[in-house]
């Protein structure tokens, strides 16, 4: 959310931020098959069964005709076990008793899975398609985060993207520059990783050089600039641009001009900007890594490409196309569904994918069609920083959804020092669950440090309870 001293600069967001809310939950995977089905609760909750709503899960032999309830309580959920005949699971593990638990939270019951959440509106609209092998699939929420995109490629000739690496900065920039030129448009789209430009040769990759410019150069050569001229630039990763060469860049944006090393004469360039950056620019600003003056007419409108964690929707679609490349009879079981939707990524879906597609052939090397949670690595999805276990080795080896599966084991809270837990608080906005999921740490684990902290402050609002022990 933005600072109250961004309010005035985020015109493109707040329309969006503004939009009433509505507590529910999503099926994202139904009866072995990806799926994008919104649910409002209602006063008396949402009971789903085999036979509701409306006959949706039908298909699913290992749900029961009344299977779980779900209650909208203060900021989370309260959840009952009708006495199903399979069990209900929640973040993965089997629920004994009716229980509460914070909101988002992920529900498996047979062969299907639920996603409670705090808003359900995004999620009416268009299911992604997991049958076409290119282009986005986009859920509820990055739906939003495109109409965003939209608007900024409408109103403005520079946009940029925050997003961790690996979630999808790249195609989000190219929805904003096709947002302006179509989708058809010969205008040119020019990608740069600013991080793997060598310091030495930015300025020349960059704004080109003129022959005799420097020891080498035998002929004229054209820059990122001059080739997004009449185009959209693409600046990934800008913050590790030199100091020097950002003073550069805005005098390009400024003056609508390129001046090459060795010449005498600038060009005039009509290029649209769009920079992006796993950092917060106004961080590196303050820290004096980033030019302020740049900063102002780069860094806004910002628009932040959530990570994949926060995508669940998308993730049974992502695996159901990649499996499809790879092999036809290839398909997914929900109990790796599940681990995956559990799982950090830190890599996002660039991490996804290529774990997916060694799962796939490790299911082939041993002559299945169903992937299953123990072909995925023991490290895939696995936080940074101290290793954890993978999805168990044993789970989900019988059919399809009839194995019992867990999230990646947690580690005790002494394998993280204070500074990495306190970092971790903080880059989750104090929120408890969200932090012991980016650690890999158990919630109650968290807790028990915190106490242990008092001078470490949590969200108050955060609506997991101590009791909880999903």
């Amino acid at each position: 959310m933005p600072r109250d001293d961004e309010t005035s600069e985020d015109s493109l967001r707040a329309p969006v931020h503004r939009m009433a809310s509505e507590p529910g939950v999503v099926v994202i995977f139904a009866a072995g098959r990806p799926a994008a089905v919104p649910l409002k609760i209602g006063a008396g909750g949402l009971e789903i069964g085999r036979g509701t709503p409306a006959g949706m899960l039908e298909d699913d032999d290992r749900i029961s005709r009344k299977h779980v309830q779900l209650r909208r309580t203060d900021g989370g959920w309260s959840i009952t076990d009708l006495e199903s005949r399979n069990g209900t699971f929640v973040e993965g593990k089997q629920l004994t008793s009716s229980s509460a638990f914070p909101s988002p939270t992920l529900v498996r019951i047979g062969r299907s899975l639920c996603w409670a959440v705090d808003d359900v509106l995004p999620f009416f609209g268009d299911a992604p398609s997991g049958s076409r092998l290119e282009g986005p699939i986009l859920g509820g929420r990055m739906r939003r985060v495109w109409g965003e995109i939209a608007l900024a490629g409408r109103a403005g000739d520079t946009l940029y993207l925050r997003g961790e690496s690996g979630s999808g900065k790249e195609l989000a920039a190219r929805a904003y520059h096709e947002a302006h030129f179509g989708a058809v448009s010969s205008a040119p789209f020019v990608a740069v990783n600013c991080a793997a430009v060598p310091e030495g040769l930015a300025e020349r990759l960059l704004f080109g050089a003129r022959k005799g410019a420097y020891s080498g150069a035998t002929a004229d050569a054209e820059g990122y600039v001059q080739a997004a001229d009449g185009g959209t630039l693409f600046l990934d990763e800008i913050a590790e641009l030199d100091p020097q060469v950002q003073a550069k860049l805005l005098r390009v944006l400024e003056t609508r001009e390129v001046l090459p090393l060795g010449a005498a004469r600038s060009r005039k360039v009509e290029i649209r900007i769009c920079a992006a950056s796993h950092k917060s620019l106004r961080d590196e600003v303050r820290a004096g890594r980033f030019r302020e003056d740049l900063y102002f007419r780069i860094g806004r409108p910002e628009v932040v490409v959530p990570p994949l964690r926060e995508r669940l929707d998308e993730i049974p679609w992502l695996v159901a196309r990649d499996l499809l490349a790879v092999d036809a009879r290839l398909g997914a079981s929900v109990t790796l569904i599940e681990s995956c939707a559990l799982a950090a990524w830190p890599g996002n879906v660039r991490e996804l994918l290529r774990e997916i597609r060694r799962a796939a052939h490790r299911a082939l090397e041993e002559g299945v069609t169903v992937v299953q949670p123990h072909h995925l690595a023991a490290e895939a999805g696995a936080p940074l920083g101290p290793s954890i276990s993978g999805p168990p080795a044993d789970g989900g080896k019988g059919s399809a959804g009839g194995q019992t599966s867990a999230p990646p084991a947690a580690k005790s809270a002494t394998a993280w020092s204070d500074e990495q837990i306190i970092k971790a608080l903080a880059d989750n906005a104090g929120n408890v669950r969200g932090t012991a999921r980016a650690l890999g740490m158990h919630r109650n684990q968290l807790r028990r440090w915190l106490e242990k902290h008092p001078e470490v402050t949590a969200d108050p609002n955060d609506p997991s309870s101590p009791s909880d022990d999903s």
